[in-house]
Parts: structure tokens; C-alpha cells; sequence
């Protein structure tokens, strides 16, 4: 299994936070966000490399992050993968992203873990990975608890097997409080659907456009995430985060 970090956004919510440095590169409780995220993924077993997409705007920093990671640890397969775009005009989109690294780096032979480069957790991924295991697609839901919080996440409702029976990005009347979020895990058999997500004309942005597509067809697994999740997308969040982190190493 491989994984891969998105990390090709531009933050432009976050501006002048994010004008000069990517979002998974500012600091929370003294770390990079990027950097707690991989403390998540270290403890996945068997995980082989571990790709980071970013734009042309802030690969270079990302390569010094990952160097820098790598003299601390020699044994670590860190790869950044520049999808070429230069702004947020002419970004490629998380799922555009995905495809691109799936092609150049001829990763379709493999499982793949997909995270975004803005999520912060308090556990470990491992528990996410093995349940992963046998299935054909699998997403990490968080009960939002809140159904008017749930019109700005992905909705989802699920049966007594934990399969997705609907999914709808951003409902002006959510069904469930079960937010989909950017953790999935998708098999080797269903990679090369990305391609044909794309070649259809799909919406190649948000992530979850794709799981949307998707569960019709395959029957796509969930895993609640029962500890803490932040997304972090605005000056809010992003203090939330320093304050939960700061506390949980005192």
C-alpha cells in the first residue's frame, strides 16, 4: 500500500497566512501540519511510499521539508510529486491531482491511502488501514452532530454493513450528521476509475465528487474516526488546532 498527502491547494482563504508558505506547511504547536500527518501514517503497516502532491508555487519547500525528514530518517520513502500549476487558476483539483501522480508514478498496481495535506488527527491510521483491508473503496466518516453544520461538509448515510447508501457534497438538507472526510482508501482495482472518472468530464476539485460517483457502482466502505479531527480551513481552525495540539504535548 501506498499513500498519498494532497497538498496542491492554494489557501487562498487563509491569505496572508498562506500567501507565501502552503497551508500544510504552517506550524501548529511548533510542528508543520504536514508533519503530524505523518506521524499518523508512520504506524500503518506495510506502507511502502508515501507521495506528496503539491503545485509548482511551493514544491521546492516542500522537497526541504521532505529532505530534511529523510536525513532524520533514512529508511523513509518520502517522494513530492509538482503537478505544474502555477496558481489557483489553473490548478488541477484534488482529483485531478490523484490521477496525475496515479499515471507519472505508474502507482495503480498497488492500494492506495489518500489524505489531505489539511487534515489533523489524534491517532494513529493504522486502525483506518486494517479495516481497509478486502475492500474495494473505503472512506472515514466524523459525526458532525450538527445538521446545519453538515450543509458546508460531504453527507453521508449508511447501512447496518457500514456501506454507503447515499453521499451528497454540501446538501442544502442533510440526511445524517456523518461527514465524509478527506481520508479514503481505494484498492488496486479501482484506481484506474479515476481515468474514467476525468474522460467523462466529472468535476475534477473536490475529492468527494468522486465517492460520489463511485458508490453507485462499488460498494464503498465507511470507518468512524471516534477521536479528534480538525480540518483545518480558516484562522479559526487553525488556532483550534494550536490550542488542542499544545495541550496534547504538555
Amino acid at each position: 500500500m501506498n499513500a498519498l498527502i494532497l497538498a496542491a491547494g492554494y489557501a487562498t482563504r487563509l491569505y496572508p497566512l498562506t500567501l507565501n508558505k502552503a497551508k500544510p506547511l504552517l506550524e501548529v504547536a511548533g510542528k508543520p501540519i504536514i508533519e503530524w500527518l505523518m506521524g499518523n501514517l508512520e504506524s500503518v503497516p506495510e506502507l511502502e511510499t508515501t507521495y506528496v502532491v503539491s503545485n509548482d508555487k511551493f514544491a521546492k519547500d516542500f522537497q526541504t521539508w521532505a529532505d530534511e525528514r529523510k536525513h532524520r530518517n533514512a529508511a523513509l520513502k518520502l517522494k513530492i510529486i509538482n503537478d505544474g500549476s502555477k496558481s489557483d487558476d489553473d490548478k488541477l483539483g484534488a482529483i485531478g491531482d490523484i490521477n496525475l501522480v496515479l499515471s507519472r508514478e505508474n502507482l495503480t498496481g498497488s492500494d492506495l491511502l489518500i489524505v489531505a495535506g489539511d487534515n489533523l488527527f489524534n491517532e494513529s491510521l493504522a486502525k483506518f488501514a486494517e479495516q481497509a483491508k478486502g475492500a474495494s473503496a473505503m472512506v472515514a466518516v466524523y459525526d458532525v452532530g450538527d445538521l446545519e453544520a453538515m450543509k458546508k461538509y460531504g453527507c453521508v448515510t449508511i447501512d447496518a454493513q457500514k456501506n454507503i447508501t447515499h453521499f451528497e457534497e454540501k446538501p442544502e438538507k442533510p440526511q445524517s450528521t456523518l461527514a465524509a472526510i478527506a481520508l479514503y482508501y481505494y484498492s488496486r482495482e479501482v484506481l484506474p476509475l479515476f481515468t474514467t472518472y476525468l474522460a467523462a468530464g466529472n468535476n475534477p476539485d473536490q475529492p468527494g465528487r468522486f465517492l460520489q460517483w463511485l458508490y453507485p457502482h462499488v460498494p464503498v466502505k465507511t470507518f468512524q474516526i471516534t477521536g479528534q479531527w480538525l480540518d483545518i480551513g480558516s484562522k479559526e481552525t487553525l488556532e483550534k488546532a494550536n490550542e488542542t495540539f499544545r495541550k496534547r504535548e504538555s
